[in-house]
C-alpha cells in the first residue's frame, strides 16, 4: 500500500479510524496466577502480557544494592507474534534497545528505595504485533507493577503518534509505523512530565510540537482507562476478601493466593 492510501481524501485511515482516534483498548490485571503481578494489555491487535516477580531476594550478591532494589527487564518476542524478521533473541540489537527503553522508563518511577537489597523482575511477553509495541508494553508494565503492589510515583501512560504529510495520526498500526515518521511518548499524568520520548526519524520542530501535544492529551485518555481497570481489579479483590477472609478483631486473615482462588470462584458465579 502506498503512503497516500494511508489516509483517504475523506480523512479516514486504512483501518477506518479518524486521524486522532485511538484503537480499542483492553486492560486486564491479575491474569497470571503464579506471578506477584501481571497484566494483559491490547491496543488494537497488539497484545502484550507482562508479569512481575518481586520484590524478592536478588539472585546475585554482586548485583545487590544496599540502598534500593535492582530493576530487571526481560523481553521475549516470539516468531508467532507477527513481527518482521522472525524471532528476535535477547541479544538482538532492536530487542536490547527495546529492553533498555522500558528499563529507563521505569527506573525513575518505581520507588526502589523502599525495597533495599532486593530485585524486581519484569517479564514482557509479546503475543501479537500490529504497531505501537513499545506503548503497549509500557502500559502493560505499569499495570503489572500496580497489580504486584509495588510503589510508583505515578502512572506511566504511553502512546504513539505519526505524521502523514501535515496530519498527525494517533495510535498507529504496523502499516503506518513502517511508512511514517513517528514518536512514542510516556506521560506521567499527575505531574505532566515525560519519562520517555523516542523519535524514529527527524521531524520539523513545528510538527513535532503538534504531535507531542496530541500524544500528551492521548496519554491522559489512556490514564483514565487504566484507572477504571485498577478500580475494577480492586473491587474484585475486596469481594474475594469479604467472601473468603477470616475476620479477627477487625482484620482480614487472607493471603494473596487465597484471594485469587476466591476471586476465580466469584468470576464463575457471575457467569
Amino acid at each position: 500500500m502506498s503512503r497516500v492510501e494511508l489516509l483517504s481524501a475523506h480523512n479516514y485511515r486504512s483501518d477506518g479510524r479518524r486521524p486522532k482516534e485511538l484503537r480499542d483498548i483492553s486492560l486486564s490485571l491479575g491474569t497470571h496466577g503464579h506471578a506477584d503481578g501481571s497484566a494483559l494489555v491490547s491496543h488494537g491487535l497488539t497484545n502484550v502480557l507482562v508479569t512481575v516477580h518481586g520484590p524478592r531476594e536478588a539472585k546475585s550478591r554482586a548485583n545487590t544494592l544496599f540502598d534500593r532494589a535492582v530493576l530487571s527487564v526481560n523481553v521475549d518476542i516470539p516468531v508467532f507474534s507477527g513481527g518482521q524478521g522472525g524471532k528476535r533473541g535477547r541479544s538482538d540489537k532492536r530487542v536490547l534497545e527495546f529492553t533498555s527503553a522500558i528499563k529507563q522508563t521505569f527506573e525513575p518511577i518505581v520507588q526502589t528505595q523502599l525495597y533495599p537489597r532486593s530485585q524486581i523482575d519484569i517479564f514482557v511477553q509479546v503475543l501479537q504485533q500490529d504497531g505501537g509495541l513499545l506503548q503497549t508494553s509500557i502500559n502493560a508494565c505499569t499495570l503489572a507493577l500496580i497489580d504486584a503492589g509495588i510503589a510508583l510515583t505515578d502512572y506511566v501512560c504511553a502512546i504513539t503518534c505519526a505524521l502523514h504529510d501535515s496530519t498527525p495520526l494517533l495510535d498507529i498500526t504496523s502499516l503506518e509505523e513502517s511508512d511514517l515518521p513517528n514518536l512514542t511518548a510516556a506521560v506521567l499524568p499527575r505531574s505532566g512530565k515525560i519519562t520517555l520520548l523516542t523519535l524514529e526519524t527527524r521531524i520539523h520542530v513545528d510538527r513535532f510540537e503538534e504531535m507531542f501535544t496530541l500524544a500528551e492529551d492521548a496519554g491522559k485518555v489512556v490514564h483514565g482507562e487504566m484507572l477504571r481497570a485498577v478500580t475494577t481489579r480492586t473491587e474484585r479483590l475486596v469481594r474475594a476478601m469479604e467472601k473468603g477472609g477470616v475476620q479477627d478483631h477487625g482484620r482480614t486473615g487472607i493471603d494473596r493466593s487465597t484471594a485469587r482462588r476466591v476471586e476465580m470462584d466469584i468470576d464463575m458465579d457471575d457467569v
